[in-house]
């Protein structure tokens, strides 16, 4: 991505410590991390369980406090929550008492820089975005998990936010769904031009949907490589890319790096110093 003189997000120097006791030392979880982040990009936190990825898209959120550092969005320190940054979770995160278009338009409800009828054609184009045209009557305890997902995105994208924040939000899905998925946010990320931070342990979703993927070292997380995904696949990307030659190469080498990377989180665990 071409650069600029200020990122659209900055994470400058950011560390985390942990203190669930005070008899007990803290555990360090985030270790003097900067990443600098382009407007569009969207970005992959690749690492182990429990070695602090979610905890940095979290600060990134307003969700977390760094203990040391800070993350600016479009120049502006991050304080709290905000419309500006949308989250989408692991968990289904739909309103079962809702149908499929009132849980859209519910992204809708705080916005005041759009009139009802703009509403109702945001809430009905983002339907179409993901691809739940025909369901939108149907309450979201009756459509599949993969469905439910793309109500969760939907909602959030009506929303507005500058910044769409996802944490493994294909990990409890059937491999299907998951690569549906998957293929569905790349179309989506094209639409949109969304700046995106995804969250995963998955080293071939993490190649598939990356501009740029930073790999975690165990905790306390520091970012051991950064890879330039679109230095060598194409940023438009279809399944198919999956079963290159480029793409198994890109793919088995960061699974070497990140399965080092495990197998110290493993032991860090067994150590009785796990991380939150």
């Amino acid at each position: 991505m071409p650069g600029a003189s200020q990122p659209f997000v900055a994470i400058e120097r950011v560390s985390k410590t942990f203190q669930a006791d005070p008899r007990t030392p803290p555990i360090a979880v985030i270790d003097d991390i900067s990443i600098a982040i382009e407007k569009g990009e969207l970005v992959v936190f690749l690492g182990p369980s429990g070695c602090g990825k979610t905890t940095l898209m979290r600060i990134v959120g307003g969700l977390e406090t760094a203990t040391r550092g800070r993350v600016l969005i479009d120049g502006e320190p991050v304080s709290g929550p905000s419309r500006q940054k949308g989250m989408v979770f692991q968990s289904y995160s739909s309103f079962p008492w809702l149908n499929v278009l009132d849980n859209i338009r519910f992204g809708l409800k705080f916005r005041d820089d759009i009139d009802a009828a703009g509403k109702e054609r945001l809430a009905r184009h983002y339907l179409d975005l993901v691809g739940l045209k025909g369901f939108e009557d149907y309450y979201v305890n009756r459509i599949s998990g993969g469905m439910r997902q793309r109500v969760a995105i939907a909602r959030t994208l009506a929303a507005g936010p500058d910044v769409l924040l996802m944490d493994e939000p294909f990990g409890a899905l059937d491999a299907q769904n998951r690569d549906f998925l998957q293929a569905q946010l790349d179309v989506i990320q094209r639409s949109e031009h969304k700046t995106i931070i995804f969250v995963t342990h998955d080293v071939e979703e993490a190649v598939f949907l990356a501009d740029r993927i930073f790999i975690f070292s165990a905790r306390p997380a520091r970012i051991l490589e950064e890879v330039r995904v679109c230095d060598v696949l194409p940023p438009e990307r279809t399944l198919e890319h999956k079963d290159s030659e480029v793409f198994f190469k890109l793919r088995n080498r960061i699974l070497g790096i990140t399965r080092a990377q495990a197998l110290r989180t493993e032991q860090l665990m067994m150590g009785g110093n796990g991380a939150p």
